[in-house]
């Protein structure tokens, strides 16, 4: 079931503090991968919470998989991510404040596809036309537009 829906048969709703991974892919154009989430019917960065004995890298390596149908050969340390911008609150009342270690994602193998039921579907966008963003991939990406995460 994973750890943070465990803690939640204790907590209920009440906000937590979750540690997860968020994957950059980008494409040939510099375009970047989102995902089309069936919760909010907003578009994310693929990425999810760490569960217990897992290293932050084999986080991001399987909710790539997970999300997109891909194996990530290769990540680079973008960015350690917290504060109010990563505070969300899930459509069913869950709140998280996010500890987001970010990753770009410097090569690859398979063919992206939606791979779970989490995803209506995935497609790659221009930084300049982005669709309607979940407000932490929100922030990523308008903390990257601006300079102050460095990709």
């Amino acid at each position: 079931m994973g750890y943070i829906m465990d803690l939640r048969k204790f907590v209920g709703h009440d906000t937590l503090i979750g540690v997860g991974a968020t994957t950059l892919v980008f494409n040939e154009k510099n375009e970047i991968l989102l995902n089309l989430r069936k919760d909010t019917n907003t578009w994310g960065i693929p990425g999810g919470s760490m569960e217990l004995y897992e290293d932050i890298r084999e986080t991001a390596i399987r909710e790539l998989r997970e999300e997109a149908g891909i194996s990530a050969k290769s990540l680079e340390l973008v960015d350690v991510l917290s504060g109010k911008d990563y505070y969300f609150e899930y459509p069913n009342g869950d709140k998280m404040c996010t500890v987001i270690v970010l990753f770009k994602v410097t090569n690859y193998s398979g063919k992206i596809k939606v791979s779970d039921d989490e995803s209506i579907k995935l497609e790659f966008f221009s930084l300049d036309n982005l669709p309607k963003m979940e407000s932490r991939a929100k922030a990523i990406l308008e903390n990257i537009k601006s300079g102050k995460i460095k990709i």
